[in-house]
């Protein structure tokens, strides 16, 4: 298979949530509610103050993250997903849903949790060089990151081990790597600000 050498453009989603509003599954798979269960048990914190999630899709995650955050921005670049995370999202007060990019479309602000769940692998590694610093400059010291990648076969521009070792790596002089656990199907890393090595 040949794999895509550019960060996978905003048209290529759009062109999926056009034909299907949940092309992932994530209302129903069991793969994704086993993986959101082991993300949110990750956590090494019981709550956090102020969370980002870039690629929140149709919220689904975003809706369980805010249980455990006082406030919690997410962003996606496809309207018809930011639309339906609100509307998914709208009994929780402390979430705010925008339409954005990353990394081009970084938010400003510190953040003491940053979760990058089922996206780096989108990205060129030039772009995910450009996220992890911009990832760097919004943690929050002694703040969570904390990493979640399929593991299978694509043509995507990295692999998910590409991804998250690369992100680790870029990520070395501000943050170190508290837990990694796998499965046959996915990968999840934890690291948190100020314990680099």
């Amino acid at each position: 298979m040949n794999r895509r050498t550019q960060t996978v453009p905003a048209d290529y989603f759009a062109g999926i949530y056009a034909s299907d509003s949940d092309p992932w599954r994530f209302t129903s798979s069991v793969y994704e509610r086993d993986k959101y269960a082991a993300t949110l048990a990750a956590l090494p914190k019981a709550r956090y103050r102020t969370a980002f999630e870039p690629a929140c899709s149709i919220g689904v995650f975003t809706h369980a993250l805010a249980e455990r955050c006082d406030r919690l921005l997410a962003t996606d670049p496809i309207p018809a997903a930011v639309e339906a995370a609100r509307t998914r999202c709208a009994d929780r007060a402390n979430t705010d849903i925008r339409q954005g990019a990353v990394p081009a479309d970084w938010p400003a602000g510190r953040f003491d949790l940053i979760v990058l769940s089922e996206f780096l692998y989108f990205l060129a590694p030039p772009d995910l060089a450009t996220l992890a610093r911009r990832a760097g400059d919004a943690i929050e010291p002694g703040g969570d990151l904390i990493l979640v990648h399929w593991l299978g076969v694509t043509d995507y521009p990295q692999s998910g081990d590409e991804a998250a070792d690369g992100f680790i790596a870029q990520a070395a002089p501000f943050a170190g790597l508290l837990l990694q656990s796998r499965t046959a199907a996915y990968r999840l890393d934890v690291l948190r600000a100020g314990s680099a090595a």
